[in-house]
């Protein structure tokens, strides 16, 4: 694939990004497919400012969207991993093709294992939370939002960095 940084001897880089980008996609599908309907409210309690927002979620849940939203944990405590190593498979990846200051390329690589990190915290927090009610305190929605939001500006920021850095390096390669 001239021009798009296809070429020369990183085959394996390519297909290591590759393959690990196409098993991203296919888990977050995967689990999109498994929340169905839920998958709104799941987000919900992600971002729940208090206690009282995120029991309501939960509140509002019939049994077989509370059925959904815990069979999801299974996937979901595969998925951070699998996304963190995509992310760190464009960094590398990406600073091949341009290379990256070091700095930068250590954030970027930093970045996608301290989201996977915060989204298993938000997972087991998730399936707690879950299962004790009485525990829903605002002290514990607020640093569970915290984490999760956290794990959201790391993983989106990085794939927008890369998606970036791609751009520029496939426009040079183009030239």
């Amino acid at each position: 694939m001239r021009g798009m940084g296809f070429r020369g001897g990183s085959l394996r880089a390519n297909g290591k990004l590759v393959a690990w980008s196409a098993g991203f996609v296919l888990s977050q599908a995967n689990i999109v497919r498994l929340l169905g309907p839920v998958a709104p409210k799941v987000l919900k309690t992600q971002t729940a400012p208090s206690a009282r927002v995120y029991a309501a979620v939960l509140d509002g849940m019939d049994s077989a969207e509370i059925g959904r939203y815990r069979s999801h944990f299974y996937l979901d405590f595969v998925h951070p991993g699998i996304y963190a190593t995509a992310l760190r498979a464009g960094v590398r990846r990406l600073d091949e093709l341009s290379p990256l200051p070091p700095a930068t390329k250590r954030a970027l690589l930093a970045a996608p294992v301290v989201s996977a990190a915060g989204d298993y915290i938000e997972n087991v927090a998730g399936l707690y939370l879950l299962d004790h009610r009485d525990r829903i305190t605002d002290g514990a929605i607020r640093a569970t939002t915290a984490i999760s939001t956290t794990k959201w500006v790391l993983a989106l920021g990085s794939l927008a960095y890369l998606a970036r850095g791609f751009a520029r390096a496939w426009g040079r390669a183009d030239r």
